[in-house]
């Protein structure tokens, strides 16, 4: 599998052998998997608690993986929520996995989570406020006050920073919002910003807003990139658009991955373009992070906002992160100065120094980095989530994790060509994502025929596989490989092609 990856790293053709439309290839390649075991990490949902309306107590069953040689195997284990054993037709029914192909949206659960939670709330009984300032002995958590800086630091290798340049707080459009505050200012001259032509819906109202809230109108401030018939934005045009408005632009904020095509654009190219003309470039990275390479101090990216609960796994909603580069992060004193000088910035004391935190003085002396755009006292519960979903990261790297997804987003790419080349006249569909595997992440766009769709969503469900659909037509297909396999890939394949009558 790994020659496969360096192929598609290279942008070459993988070169799927002729027995690749087998189950048994896909079983070999699951057999050749050396992640195969982070699947264990996981709990994932079967096609019967897919069905539940109502809570019973219990969690889906696990299937562990164990390694043998270069083999994962599966055995049905007890309940993972309690431990006790069903009976064993409900256990047969429980064990027969869901395919879980949407974790662009959000992402499985990760065992862990119940561990570290549970230490979290043991902590917040037996010490009160004093968990706080205590490290707990035996526990997977620091004191609560440093959990967002550790967090930083297991998030180093996600984004391509160093822990300093990293802040865990809020959600997503909150810090889209506090990033733009502080980098988004406009002047008569420049004050437009670059967007692309379909932004998810929060950062379309997010820029919006910043540009109304001075005092601007978004229809001679917004700058939105048009793709091509195929929905592609190519990196020519995104430069090209940034040349035909250099001079009154104030910022670029596109995202690392386009969420509707997933088209991964090229985020290095694109911030030195536009820095070299003035230009202050953030970027949405909701669908990159956990998901592709990223390096985004090497890139010398001003900042960056992500969320954790799509291929970070830490839960519904949870706590988010941001990037600040270290340049924009420093904090000076000099002498004959009262006060520190930093970049402006919404402030709030958990953004103040640590060390004089607890003075209450009214003084703000911001944390050095982007730690000093912290508001509020984060939520500890959060936290425990989100370090437990870092801590199947650590397991791994995101180079491997990013080879490992080249291939199965390369599999699910060449079985879907075999359906469309077997397909009679118009094709039951196409694939919107960019065949470069350079340029997509764990996600295939897969736009189907209008009056197909119904059909084909509906016998996805009836057969335990979720992903998501987003209007108009298009089903994205994610196997993340963290907790997804290639003979998952290949069962879905059977699926969909029955579905669309192929």
């Amino acid at each position: 599998m790994s020659s496969i990856a360096e192929r598609l790293r290279a942008g070459s053709d993988p070169k799927f052998p002729e027995n690749a439309n087998t189950v048994e290839y896909a079983e070999n390649l699951d057999a050749n998997d050396s992640l195969c075991q982070l699947r264990d990490q996981f709990v994932l949902p079967t096609k019967a608690s897919i069905r539940k309306k109502a809570l019973d107590g219990r969690s889906p069953s696990s299937v562990e993986h164990t390694k043998t040689g270069t083999a994962c195997s599966g055995e049905l284990k007890t309940n993972g929520a309690n431990g006790h054993p069903k009976d064993v037709s409900a256990a047969n029914e429980d064990s027969d996995q869901a395919i879980y192909f949407v974790g662009n949206s959000l992402g499985a659960q990760p065992k862990a989570v119940r561990e570290y939670v549970d230490a979290q709330l043991e902590t917040w009984a037996s010490v009160g406020v004093g968990g706080h300032f205590t490290d707990m002995e035996d526990s997977p958590l620091v004191a609560w006050q440093d959990m967002a800086e550790d967090c930083a630091k297991k998030s180093a290798d996600l984004v391509g920073a160093s822990p300093s340049e990293i802040v865990i707080m809020n959600t997503l459009t909150a810090n889209l919002h506090l990033m733009m505050a502080s980098f988004y200012r406009p002047t008569e001259k420049r004050h437009k910003v670059i967007l692309e032509w379909r932004p998810f819906p929060s950062d379309h109202y997010v820029i919006e807003s910043q540009i109304q809230w001075h005092g601007l109108d978004p229809k001679k401030s917004m700058v939105q990139i048009q793709p091509d018939e195929n929905f592609y934005l190519s990196t020519e045009k995104i430069l090209a658009t940034i040349d035909e408005n250099a001079d009154e632009t104030a910022m670029v904020l596109l995202p690392g991955i386009q969420y509707y095509s997933g088209q991964l654009l090229d985020i290095p190219t694109i911030t030195k373009h536009a820095q070299d003309r003035g230009i202050v470039v953030g970027w949405d990275l909701a669908h990159a992070a956990g998901n592709v390479e990223l390096k985004l101090h090497d890139w010398n990216v001003d900042w960056a906002c992500w969320c954790t609960y799509k291929y970070i796994c830490a839960g519904p909603g949870s706590i988010a992160g941001a990037f600040v580069h270290e340049r924009h992060g420093a904090v000076e004193y000099s002498t004959g100065f009262e006060a520190p000088r930093f970049r402006h910035r919404l402030s709030g004391w958990y953004g103040d120094d640590k060390s004089g935190r607890f003075n209450m003085d009214n003084k703000f002396k911001p944390t050095p980095g982007a730690g000093g755009f912290q508001l509020s006292n984060p939520s500890a519960i959060d936290l425990a989530s989100l370090s437990a979903a870092l801590s199947v990261f650590a397991q791994t790297n995101m180079h491997d994790l990013r080879s490992k997804s080249l291939v199965l987003t390369a599999y699910a790419q060449h079985l879907l060509d075999s359906i469309i080349s077997d397909s009679d006249g118009e094709p039951p569909f196409r694939i919107i994502t960019p065949r470069d595997p350079r340029e997509r992440g764990t996600q295939l766009s897969v736009l189907v025929r209008e009056e197909l769709m119904d059909a084909v969503s509906k016998a996805l469900v009836d057969s335990g596989v979720v992903c998501d659909k987003r209007k108009p037509g298009v089903i994205r297909v994610a196997p993340v490989a963290l907790y997804c396999t290639f003979k998952d890939v290949y069962t879905f394949m059977k699926i969909f092609r029955k579905a669309l009558g192929a």
